[in-house]
């Protein structure tokens, strides 16, 4: 097998990221979108000063999160065919990142608007934490247990990491 050239590492990096942004970016605006209209529906008037601020929370979570998660887009628009594609890579990276913490942000608080509008405080509370704890478990604490998960042998011969 032809081992690969940095800048092919490079290419060969920003395609993954942006795969894995395209699915964030998926539920980010459905997310937003949900948030955009839920002022306009029939039941939000009867929404406490809490579950308004809350309601907040979660709609410039989701904005943040979009626009970071989109960012990569505009910053590639802005240095294609310049050579600066491990710029790009780092700067990717760092708005992916963002993005997500942002995302956990709106998807936690979206969790509580609902289950307080729905429930009693106390559990609306408690079935928040849980859902960020869940996210979190699957987002940051898994990968970071397992971010040198070097022991075993990549399937099919792969060396490429």
């Amino acid at each position: 097998m032809e081992e690969e050239t940095e800048k092919q590492r490079w290419d060969r990096n920003f395609a993954d990221l942006l795969q894995e942004l395209r699915v964030a970016q998926t539920g980010v605006q459905i997310l937003f979108a949900f948030l955009l209209i839920l002022p306009f529906s029939a039941e939000f008037p009867k929404a406490s000063g809490f579950q308004r601020d809350v309601y907040i929370v979660a709609l410039l979570a989701a904005a943040g999160s979009a626009a970071l998660i989109i960012s990569p887009v505009a910053f590639h628009r802005a240095l294609f065919r310049l050579g600066r594609k491990p710029e790009l890579v780092r700067f990717a990276h760092s708005m992916a990142t963002g993005g997500l913490a942002f995302t956990l942000v709106a998807m936690v608080a979206s969790v509580l608007l609902i289950t307080d509008f729905l429930l009693a405080r106390p559990i609306a509370l408690i079935l928040s934490g849980a859902t960020a704890l869940w996210f979190l478990t699957f987002w940051a604490f898994l990968p970071f247990l397992r971010r040198n998960w070097t022991d075993e042998p990549l399937p099919h011969g792969n060396t490429r990491r």
